[in-house]
């Protein structure tokens, strides 16, 4: 009986396993060259979980250091302009202590306001100061508006038109600035609160003992929301406005039964009608085609100014020769405006500490990150290229060993 004999058996088998060879050489090649060792998810599942979870970590601990860096240049640049005008303030005091001591004539006193005049101008320079970025610094949010702007108007005893008037031109709102998980820095850029002298006051004459709140409604007090309920009276107002966190204390006058608001804190107050017309209905501001901090209410006298109002009074009370005015008035008014500025470059200071404690920690974050980052998906170089030599040797050994078996064919048996 004749059998048949084939090497087909031998051939695939060796093509197979060169096959395996082949794709454990291109899979460590791969490694070598990326020098990572995951290549696809099915190459360790766990640490591949981890590895995806580690980089996006680290990639928003990158985002916060980038925005804890950007507000420590912010925070130096207002820095600098509000300690310049710091020492303006200093050197406008020194002014109106020597203007007050009564021994100048009013001639020495003009030449004074001369001197005066000039720092007022580079006081309200700094207060429009931009950033490296062309921002406005002090305009709260509204970054692309100057902060504030000037009236010129004729002043007794100046034979040329003055500054009469600085207005502000930004808003009150703040930015909340991510430097950690769920963590933020709140960015107060508000000129009214950082230029400003003293407490401001509204005292309105309206009788307000009979005013009830017709709808519900919604007014904003000093950036604050505070919702007013349908019924309400001047009193209940008064308690929401006092508990609603808002810097303003409001109270009845005795005498009108008006409604009297007061700032905690040297700024000016910033009042609205969201929706429906509570405060205008109370006489406090005009209506909602007009837009705060210019709204207040015709029949209300208002106190307090911002430290361009306190330098224009001093300047014009040297033109004057009013002596008593300065060593009264002006000097008390100064002493609270440099005051206030002395508290927001301290809390301008303070932040700028903290967000540069922002950046080192993040920094910090984000290097121990990429060891984890590195322990589980990086290769070890070592191991690889031995596991590479180990795997051409094998390859090596495969081929020889084919060759050696297709010397044998079907020839071979039938010597």
């Amino acid at each position: 009986m004749t059998r048949r004999i084939s090497s087909n058996l031998n051939n695939s088998m060796t093509q197979s396993q060169l096959r395996v060879q082949e794709a454990l050489k291109n899979k460590a090649n791969n490694q070598i060259a990326s020098q990572r060792r995951i290549q696809e998810l099915r190459d360790d599942p766990i640490a591949a979980g981890h590895l995806v979870r580690y980089q996006s970590y680290v990639t928003r601990v990158e985002n916060f250091e980038k925005n804890a860096q950007t507000l420590v240049d912010e925070f130096s640049f207002r820095e600098s302009y509000l300690s310049s005008s710091l020492d303006v303030m200093h050197r406008i005091r020194e002014l109106a202590v020597t203007g007050a001591h009564g021994i100048y004539n009013r001639d020495d006193l003009a030449n004074m306001a001369t001197e005066v005049d000039e720092l007022l101008k580079e006081l309200i320079q700094n207060a429009n100061a931009v950033g490296a970025d062309g921002n406005s610094l002090f305009a709260g949010t509204n970054i692309k508006t100057t902060a504030f702007d000037i009236e010129l108007g004729n002043v007794p005893g100046s034979g040329i038109p003055l500054i009469s008037s600085v207005r502000y031109n930004g808003n009150i709102d703040v930015n909340d600035i991510e430097v950690n998980e769920r963590q933020y820095l709140t960015v107060d850029n508000a000129g009214n609160r950082t230029f400003w002298a003293e407490h401001q006051q509204l005292f309105s004459e309206r009788d307000a003992s009979g005013w009830r709140a017709g709808t519900d409604s919604v007014i904003r007090v000093d950036g604050v929301d505070i919702t007013v309920t349908s019924g309400d009276n001047v009193y209940a107002l008064v308690a929401k406005i006092n508990d609603s966190g808002a810097a303003v204390r409001a109270s009845i006058d005795p005498v009108t039964n008006g409604l009297n608001l007061q700032t905690t804190d040297a700024r000016q107050l910033w009042l609205q009608d969201v929706t429906g017309s509570a405060l205008a209905d109370l006489g406090i501001i005009k209506d909602t085609s007009q837009q705060p901090p210019y709204n207040i209410g015709t029949g209300v006298r208002v106190s307090g100014g911002s430290l361009f109002d306190t330098v224009i009074a001093f300047r014009d009370a040297l033109l004057a020769g009013d002596q008593e005015a300065i060593g009264g008035r002006v000097l008390g008014s100064l002493d609270r405006g440099i005051s206030n500025l002395t508290t927001r470059v301290a809390k301008l200071g303070s932040d700028y500490e903290r967000a540069g404690l922002n950046v080192t920690r993040n920094g910090a974050t984000a290097l121990n990150t990429t060891k984890f980052i590195s322990e589980e998906g990086d290769l070890d170089f070592t191991k690889a290229v031995t596991d590479m030599k180990m795997l051409d040797y094998t390859y090596q050994a495969t081929l020889h060993t084919a060759a050696n078996l297709y010397q044998t064919t079907l020839l071979n048996f039938l010597r």
